[in-house]
């Protein structure tokens, strides 16, 4: 009896002491070490909720250090306004597994990202992504979404400039788009002139376009342009530029939430 009781203590020990071991291993993993240095770099998002982002939808941070970071994106926000994010500023606090990006749009609009990041390597992370907008201290928008995104290492920002011409390659274009050949001349200012043929077959610049302004952050190209006293704004992947040939890709998505791929092609001028 003595002896199976030793044998019985003797187990209990060791499962006590594998629990023990197994909680402190649990508990230092649930950190991700050296996330201020793994979190530096140029991000995407890539996917929300296991379904893949819509182009005009993504967002791209760039964080260069463990305390700044810079945003670019062009979203609605829930009080009316429409954000233009050029590589806007924005403050980082990190705290454990948390990456919180605090950006002051205006003296009174303030939107905090927060990352409960899950896993993260050289190429993508994975994160829980609260964001809240508030003006004047009050909330007026939060939502929460499970998200991927991807690591991005070209940069096409001066690959772009200068004349570009071509046309729609897919078989469903995008919502300005008519089929047609049509010229870009982007500048290093932030404006773009497009190019349209008069009735002789001229090209010359679009008269009814007020303003034409692009920026590319990475491999996302985003316009905005008003014509006709309505601005409008559209997103573009640069999927490559190469031998004086720039292709794009573009998720859309439908008024039914259905989705499409729209591609487009162009030679330099």
């Amino acid at each position: 009896m003595r002896t199976k009781f030793l044998q019985w203590m003797m187990a209990a020990i060791l499962v006590c002491g594998a629990s023990v071991f197994t909680s402190c291993s649990d508990d230092k993993d649930s950190d991700i070490d050296d996330l201020s240095e793994k979190i530096i770099g140029k991000w995407m998002f890539a996917e929300r909720n296991g379904e893949p982002t819509p182009t005009n939808k993504k967002r791209v941070f760039t964080f260069i250090s463990d305390t700044k970071a810079y945003v670019s994106a062009a979203h609605s926000l829930e009080n009316g306004d429409t954000k233009w994010f050029d590589h806007t500023e924005a403050d980082i606090a990190i705290s454990g597994n948390t990456v919180t990006l605090t950006m002051h749009l205006n003296e009174h609009t303030t939107m905090v990202d927060e990352f409960n990041i899950t896993t993260i390597d050289n190429t993508k992370f994975t994160a829980i992504l609260k964001v809240t907008v508030s003006v004047d201290g009050t909330v007026v928008s939060s939502s929460e979404n499970n998200i991927l995104l991807t690591k991005v290492t070209t940069d096409y920002s001066e690959a772009i400039l200068g004349m570009w011409e071509g046309h729609v390659t897919s078989e469903q274009g995008s919502a300005f788009d008519d089929g047609e050949d049509h010229k870009w001349e982007y500048k290093n200012d932030g404006n773009f002139v497009y190019y349209i043929q008069d009735e002789g077959g001229n090209w010359i610049a679009n008269p009814g376009q007020t303003l034409s302004e692009y920026f590319v952050d990475g491999t996302v190209l985003c316009t905005r342009w008003v014509n006709g006293g309505i601005e409008n704004r559209e997103w573009w992947e640069i999927a490559s530029i190469k031998d004086g040939v720039m292709k794009w890709t573009a998720l859309r998505q439908k008024e039914d939430g259905s989705t499409y791929v729209a591609t487009f092609e162009m030679k330099k001028k």
